[in-house]
């Protein structure tokens, strides 16, 4: 019988429930159940209905079970930083913040002045972003110091998702390492960070490798589902971005990957981190991948942007499709108006065409009207940050790169795709759209023994996924592009 696994996994928009089947060297999947994700608006904050997922994947566990399915395993992905507080005799103890949520725009700053940025970034090499959770478990501190107190463990989303499953309270590494709390060096928590903030080390739990079992389902979960019990629960990579690089479908070293989404996350694998100067200056970050890898990467806005842009149009009356956007976007004037995607005022929920037009007004470009215009300005815009972070971490790497790896669902969109190409100057093979997913199962493949190492997870993706290339082109525009790009405010 073909070894059969079951990822779940979760995003910022969207969670979705797979299943992926191992067959003559090639993976199959089949999606079985997509629902909405989204923040909760609760009291005046940004929240997780955590409960509210956990039953959305029991439910489609629900239909595994229906089917007489019995997988080998399953495990849990999702977004980093966000982290849910339990003790013994409280399974949640506050529905978990959303990390758009603006609590830690004062927890920031004050956490700075108690510990300096070189003296943060030297323990864990983790790229500074306000609504880390080091920021918001010293925000926790003062605004919630009742559930510090009583809570006997805080684990991140996916992490504790697993948790329910299984029973087992651990933090998986490459999630762990998202929090600004890791030492990637000494591999465990830093305790230098925990004591200077005044965090509660109780509090934190023990970390285990991706691609450890963490046990077997729990008997209510087995039998409300009505898979096997003796089902493992697997620690994939569970930081999405970790999973979706594992299924890169690279060869050799000379490549670069792109995990894009809401968010764009855009690095090269490396064997240990790069903690300097340089790399603080240029506000790159090492989290740890499958087999103690380093994803060397920049987080960039991403899709986001677009999303939001969308959800204004939405409200408004506009029925638009992403693919109805991208098609705007195509006969739209080229280079017409350019945005920095990182820029804070980008970050917030909102009505972001009027953000976009604010940002063009004031740095004396053509403000965008149409849907194309907005379109195209982002595209372009993300397309040009990738090629500006691209040759930064080539350079911080010292390595040649030839190619750049897209995955996960922006990795559809084909526009984007040819700026990118045309932005960097070397070719762009995009797929797959569930990188993620492939990464999650075949991880637990390796947990079960169904697979090697990461290298046959590759070749792997390699065999079961069409990519599609991208030539570059239009270099000449380009150069005039990233000349005025450079040009604009960041920050």
């Amino acid at each position: 019988m073909q070894p059969q696994y079951i990822a779940c996994d979760l995003g910022a928009e969207s969670g979705r429930v797979i299943v992926g089947a191992l067959k003559d060297g090639k993976l199959g999947l089949e999606e079985i159940h997509r629902f909405p994700n989204g923040p909760i608006r609760l009291v005046g904050t940004m929240r997780w209905n955590l409960l509210g997922i956990f039953a959305e994947l029991k439910k489609a566990l629900s239909m595994v079970g229906a089917r007489g399915v019995e997988p080998r395993a399953l495990s849990v992905d999702s977004w980093g930083v966000d982290y849910a507080y339990f003790c013994k005799n409280a399974p949640l103890l506050t529905p978990p913040f959303h990390y758009r949520d603006g609590r830690t725009e004062s927890a920031f700053p004050q956490a700075l002045a108690r510990v300096k940025r070189d003296e943060i970034f030297d323990q864990t090499g983790i790229q500074f972003m306000r609504f880390n959770t080091i920021y918001q478990l010293f925000d926790d501190l003062t605004t919630q110091p009742e559930i510090v107190h009583v809570a006997d463990r805080f684990l991140c989303i996916a992490d504790y998702l697993n948790y329910l499953f299984s029973g087992r309270d651990v933090a998986e590494r490459s999630l762990a390492s998202t929090t600004q709390l890791y030492d990637p060096q000494a591999k465990v928590w830093s305790k230098k960070l925990i004591k200077a903030l005044g965090l509660r080390e109780a509090i934190f739990p023990d970390i285990v490798d991706s691609g450890t079992l963490l046990g077997t389902l729990l008997p209510d979960v087995a039998v409300e589902t009505g898979l096997p019990l003796d089902t493992a629960v697997a620690a994939c990579p569970t930081h999405d971005t970790a999973s979706a690089v594992a299924a890169v479908p690279g060869e050799g070293e000379n490549w670069a990957f792109l995990s894009s989404g809401t968010w764009s996350l855009l690095g090269v694998e490396l064997a240990s981190p790069i903690i300097s100067n340089e790399t603080l200056e240029k506000n790159f970050t090492n989290e740890i991948g499958h087999g103690g890898t380093v994803r060397f990467l920049k987080n960039i806005v991403g899709l986001w942007i677009l999303q939001e842009c969308r959800r204004c149009w939405l409200g408004s009356g506009q029925d638009l499709s992403y693919d109805a956007i991208e098609a705007a976007a195509t006969t739209a004037e080229p280079f017409r108006s350019l945005i920095h995607p990182n820029h804070s005022q980008f970050m917030k929920p909102g009505d972001m065409p009027s953000r976009i037009q604010e940002f063009c007004r004031e740095s004396e470009q053509p403000v965008p009207e149409t849907v194309g215009q907005f379109s195209r300005c982002i595209m372009e815009s993300l397309a040009l940050l990738y090629a500006q972070t691209l040759a930064e971490a080539s350079s911080l790497a010292k390595r040649q790169i030839d190619c750049l790896h897209i995955v996960g669902g922006g990795c559809k969109n084909r526009t984007l795709n040819q700026f990118t190409a045309d932005a960097c100057g070397i070719e762009v093979l995009a797929g797959p759209v569930e990188a993620t997913a492939a990464g999650n199962l075949l991880v637990q493949a390796i947990a079960c023994r169904d697979v090697s190492d990461l290298t046959e997870v590759r070749s792997i993706v390699r065999n079961s996924f069409q990519l599609e290339a991208f030539a570059p082109g239009n270099s000449r525009m380009w150069e005039k592009a990233k000349a005025t790009f450079a040009k604009l405010p960041c920050s």
